[in-house]
């Protein structure tokens, strides 16, 4: 399983998560070509490397040409199913959409399909929400984890005037995930950052166990007494005694997962102890927070390639369980 994990330590904006993304990989040029061909005006992507506090990153700039029209919410989600893009991009780009058009809905109390996103910064969030979306999807990314989330504090002037920090429709988005200030007076979390994280991450806290790639810092612009980056690292998830096969590696084992809602305790418990009696190795649950903010439970087993179809199919007639997926995997020696 590919996973990105944003470490948060100094915030997130959009263009810190775009930056890092092609920090760690992500091509910008084949990134532009794609948000090009949509109908959106006259644009340029640029990349600066830059150094933070002796850390090498990377800072995106947008330079784009006025709007002559407004585009609600509505109007956006209409473009994105339109265009040409990776189906899983598209998919990635309309949950980022949805989820901040959801929060503004909620906050400034309008419906949902005639949120506009002016006071976002339209084009920026637009080539930052469709960017990492290509970006995440060309480095193969399946599951997307995050630190907890410092947001500063104090007051921020926007286009309503004087607004508190986080603003409202941040903390509508960040709903949920473990959030601090960090004594800091300033703005840490944008709302295009904020959508970002509540649209992917499945879970906040420390680094999944995982096989780290490749690492990317996105720069922020804030002048911070410490490094104002953000840190995307891309790897694989590790499990002890389990490791992904290697390319062109027999596996012996399969790994089956499957996310869970609405579970109690007890039958989770006995969804493991199934998987155990159908034939696996090991099993185990992970409690994480899903989309929306919401509870959910990680179901994993690992077990010998001929029980895989079994172990599968247990998990998939289980209620509650979805997305199930099985991955190619090797034992060690303590497993």
């Amino acid at each position: 399983m590919r996973l990105a994990y944003f470490d948060c330590f100094s915030g997130i904006t959009g263009g810190m998560a775009l930056g890092a993304l092609v920090h760690a990989g992500a091509d910008l040029a084949l990134i532009s070509s794609a948000i090009s061909d949509m109908p959106i005006g006259g644009f340029v992507l640029e990349q600066e490397p830059v150094e933070v506090q002796d850390i090498a990153a990377l800072r995106i700039h947008v330079h784009a040409d006025p709007l002559d029209v407004i585009r609600t919410y509505g109007s956006v989600r209409g473009m994105l199913r339109e265009a040409k893009l990776p189906d899983a991009a598209k998919r990635t780009a309309l949950r980022i959409y949805q989820r901040l058009a959801e929060a503004a809905a909620r906050v400034h109390s309008k419906e949902v399909d005639v949120v506009t996103f002016s006071e976002f910064g339209e084009m920026e969030c637009l080539i930052e929400f469709v960017g990492c979306a290509i970006a995440l999807h060309s480095l193969g990314v399946e599951r997307v984890y995050a630190s907890s989330v410092p947001t500063g504090l104090g007051m921020i002037r926007t286009e309503h005037g004087m607004t508190p920090i986080p603003s409202p429709v941040v903390l509508e988005l960040l709903r949920g995930a473990p959030t601090y200030s960090r004594g800091i007076p300033l703005e840490l979390v944008t709302a295009s950052g904020a959508a970002i994280l509540a649209a992917l991450s499945e879970g906040y806290g420390d680094m999944p166990v995982m096989r780290s790639e490749n690492v990317g810092y996105g720069a922020g612009t804030l002048r911070l007494d410490f490094p104002n980056v953000l840190r995307v690292v891309i790897g694989d998830e590790q499990r002890t005694g389990l490791l992904t096969a290697p390319t062109g590696a027999q596996a012996n084992a399969v790994l089956v997962a499957g996310l869970a809602r609405g579970l109690e305790g007890r039958a989770v418990e006995a969804i493991v102890s199934e998987l155990i009696g159908a034939g696996a190795v090991d099993a185990w649950s992970t409690t994480v927070t899903g989309a929306g903010s919401e509870p959910a439970t990680r179901i994993e087993a690992v077990g010998p390639v001929d029980r895989s179809e079994q172990l599968a199919a247990l998990l998939r007639g289980s209620a509650g369980v979805r997305s199930v997926t099985v991955l190619p995997a090797t034992l060690t020696s303590d497993g």
